[in-house]
C-alpha cells in the first residue's frame, strides 16, 4: 500500500508540477494556463507537415504491422475452436436501444431536445459500456460489470480523475477545445467529470472483450520476445526523460505535444519497473504481446 502511495504521489507531482515549472522558468503567464472553464486560445500551431505525418506513421507502422499481420494470420487459420456461445442478455438489447437513441437525438437538432443537446456524450457512452460488457457476456459468459461489480463501479471516479490529468495536460499543448460552452465554473466540472467518468469503463470492456477471442491469447502469447538487457537503467532513464519533456510541454508544445498522451503511462511503467513490479510490458521478455495487443 505504501509503494502504491508514493507511485501516485511522484506520479501525480510529475503531472502537475513539471509542466507549471516548465512555463515558470521560461517567464510565461502561468493564469492562462489555469483558467476554468478554458476559453483562450494561446498556443499556435505549426502547419500540417508531410515530413513529421510520414514520420510519425513510420514509427508507428514499424510496431504495429508486425501484430497486425500477425493477428490476420491467426485470425484466418482459424486454428483456436470458437468460444461457446452465451445468450445475448436483455440489458445488452437495452444498451443498443439507448444507444441508437441516443446517437439520433447527438446529432439531429430537435427543437424540443436543444436544452439537452450538449448532455449526450455520457448516455451515449454508457450504452456503448452496457454493449460491449453483454458482447463479453455472450462470447464468455462473464463480463466485468457482473463478474467483477466492485472494479467495474471503482473505475468511474478513477476514470474521471484519470481524464482530468490529460485535461490539464492539454491547456500547456492545446491538442483540443471544447466549442459551444456555456457553463459556470461548477456546472463545467460536473458535466465534464461525469463524462470523463465513462472513459475507463468504456476502455476495459474493449480490451476484456479483445482478451477474450479465442486467437489473442495462445497466438500473442508466443509471439517474439523483447528483451531489454538493463531494464532498470533503461526504466530509470524513461523516467528522466519524460519528466524533462513533461517540464518543457508547455514551453514547446509544438514538438512535444504527445507527451500528453504517453508519458503518464511512461512514468507509471517505469516506477512500476524500478520497485520491481509487474506491469502492462513486463511478459514482452518472455513473448508475451496478448495484454499489449489487447489494450492497444
Amino acid at each position: 500500500m505504501k509503494k502504491e502511495f508514493v507511485k501516485l504521489f511522484i506520479l501525480t507531482i510529475m503531472l502537475l508540477g513539471l509542466p507549471l515549472l516548465g512555463i515558470v522558468l521560461a517567464n510565461f503567464p502561468v493564469q492562462r494556463y489555469l483558467e476554468f472553464p478554458p476559453h483562450s486560445r494561446y498556443v499556435h500551431h505549426n502547419p500540417f507537415s508531410w515530413i513529421v505525418f510520414v514520420g510519425y506513421t513510420i514509427f508507428i507502422l514499424s510496431f504495429a504491422v508486425p501484430l497486425i499481420f500477425k493477428g490476420f494470420k491467426l485470425y484466418g487459420q482459424n486454428k483456436i475452436n470458437p468460444s461457446p456461445l452465451y445468450a445475448f442478455p436483455w440489458w445488452g438489447w437495452l444498451g443498443v436501444i439507448t444507444g441508437i437513441l441516443t446517437w439520433m437525438l447527438a446529432w439531429t437538432r430537435f427543437p424540443w431536445f436543444a436544452k439537452f443537446q450538449p448532455h449526450t456524450f455520457t448516455p451515449l457512452w454508457l450504452s456503448y459500456i452496457l454493449v460491449i460488457n453483454a458482447i463479453c457476456q455472450k462470447h464468455a459468459g462473464r463480463c466485468m460489470m457482473l463478474n467483477q461489480t466492485r472494479l467495474f463501479l471503482f473505475l468511474f471516479p478513477v476514470s474521471a480523475v484519470f481524464w482530468w490529468f490529460f485535461e490539464y495536460l492539454n491547456r500547456f499543448v492545446q491538442n483540443w477545445s471544447y466549442t459551444g460552452v456555456h457553463f459556470s465554473s461548477w456546472e463545467y466540472f460536473l458535466y465534464a467529470t461525469l463524462s470523463y467518468s465513462t472513459v475507463l469503463p468504456a476502455v476495459m470492456g474493449t480490451r476484456d472483450m479483445m482478451y477474450m477471442f479465442s486467437w489473442v491469447r495462445p497466438g500473442f502469447d508466443s509471439f517474439k520476445p523483447f528483451k531489454c538487457l538493463h531494464p532498470k537503467m533503461l526504466a530509470l532513464s524513461a523516467l528522466v526523460l519524460s519528466g524533462i519533456g513533461l517540464m518543457y510541454i508547455g514551453v514547446r508544445p509544438n514538438y512535444l505535444f504527445s507527451l500528453l498522451w504517453i508519458s503518464p503511462l511512461i512514468i507509471i511503467i517505469s516506477l512500476q519497473a524500478l520497485t520491481g513490479e509487474k506491469h502492462i510490458l513486463s511478459g514482452l521478455a518472455a513473448g508475451h504481446w496478448s495484454p499489449v495487443v489487447s489494450s492497444a
